[in-house]
């Protein structure tokens, strides 16, 4: 595809847009597992330190389209506001679910009318990635104390998907091996 077809620009900004908005969502979940490691919700810690993971995954895939696209990533890292552990979750479900229901499926459309398919792809499995978070962030804050307890979770090295489920054989959204999933431990 040339550099010059049709909305090619658009798409390039867009990936720049995700890249910097994950590059940021990996910061701030980061304080946010420290902060709720300090409050004794060692589940909500380990679900932000996994969920910061996979953000980094995201940043990490969109980077190498922008890069196919002939583009440099870039990302202004914000510093990041940190409240209680219960507006932290409140924030990131919220996050959450404006990337899978406003901003991805615009960049998908977008996208896709441009040609992009690359972009379509990363914009994809980070959107079935997000609906996995903004779920798992949901049911944190609805039981907030039964936050307290001990926990595990999985993060996909492929695409980011986040999990509890020892049982798993392989990742819902990519279809890589669990096996190759990263661990974390509260």
């Amino acid at each position: 595809m040339s550099s010059t077809a049709p909305g090619l620009s658009q798409t390039l900004k867009n990936l720049q847009a995700a890249f910097e908005g994950e590059s940021n969502a990996a910061v701030r979940y980061a304080a946010f597992a420290k902060k709720a490691q300090q409050d004794g919700y060692a589940r909500v810690a380990t679900l932000f330190r996994a969920a910061s993971r996979a953000e980094q995954i995201h940043a990490a895939s969109h980077a190498k389209v922008i890069a196919k696209m002939g583009g440099a990533p870039e990302a202004k890292i914000a510093e990041p506001v940190v409240g209680t552990t219960a507006e932290n979750l409140a924030e990131a479900k919220a996050g959450e679910e404006y990337e899978r229901d406003v901003m991805y499926p615009e960049f998908i459309r977008e996208a896709q009318a441009s040609g992009a398919s690359n972009a379509v792809h990363t914009f994809q499995r980070a959107t079935e990635a997000e609906a996995v978070h903004a779920a798992l962030y949901g049911q944190a804050l609805e039981n907030l104390e039964a936050q307290r307890a001990a926990a595990i979770f999985y993060v996909c090295p492929v695409c980011g998907e986040v999990t509890d489920d020892v049982k798993m054989r392989t990742c819902p959204i990519c279809g890589a091996s669990a096996e190759k999933f990263e661990v974390f431990n509260s």
